[in-house]
């Protein structure tokens, strides 16, 4: 799935010639990003760690539990969406992660990405619900969710450890259709 999201950016799955320019589009955010993500070990932010990083979301991928996007203008990435923890059965969910580089953001990508999501997963994927979580004061993201048709659920105390530090969540999540459930 490729699709275009506007302002020459579109959203496609990650690819393993990617790993440079996510290399570079984690140096290029660091500090836009550090208080939004988990502490990274260093070789993280390194070619190598990227390279690694997405073959095993490849490997997911190929699995069936993972789809791994990226959002690209041209040869730059400008921002990912993950959508994690993928199970059939009587659940028929997935988790909903992302980010979107600070030179990008505020134009409205995050949610016409978050609704491609939906649209995948409600779609393609056969998933009956989204989830995605929050920092308590991450209004920008719960913004993005809301508009891409998210319900706050709950808060889930220390749900992830965010920057070196166990942090409260606000859970969201969208129903993407209300058929019979797969046997």
């Amino acid at each position: 799935m490729t699709v275009a999201l506007g302002d020459g950016v579109v959203m496609r799955l990650v690819t393993e010639g990617d790993a440079q320019a996510l290399t570079d589009a984690y140096a290029r955010n660091h500090e836009h990003l550090h208080r939004w993500e988990p502490r990274r070990p260093k070789g993280f932010f390194t070619l190598a760690g990227q390279s690694e990083r997405v073959r095993l979301q490849l490997e997911l991928h190929a699995e069936g539990r993972l789809m791994p996007w990226v959002l690209a203008d041209g040869d730059l990435v400008v921002g990912a969406f993950n959508l994690s923890n993928i199970v059939y059965g009587p659940f028929q969910s997935g988790n909903l992660g992302y980010w979107v580089d600070a030179g990008y953001a505020g134009r409205g990508l995050a949610t016409r990405a978050a609704l491609e999501v939906c649209r995948e997963a409600g779609g393609r994927l056969g998933l009956h619900r989204i989830e995605a979580g929050t920092l308590l004061d991450n209004a920008a993201s719960q913004r993005v969710l809301r508009k891409a048709g998210f319900e706050p659920f709950g808060i889930a105390p220390r749900y992830l450890a965010i920057n070196g530090k166990w942090r409260d969540h606000r859970l969201f999540q969208r129903i993407l259709h209300n058929r019979p459930p797969i046997s």
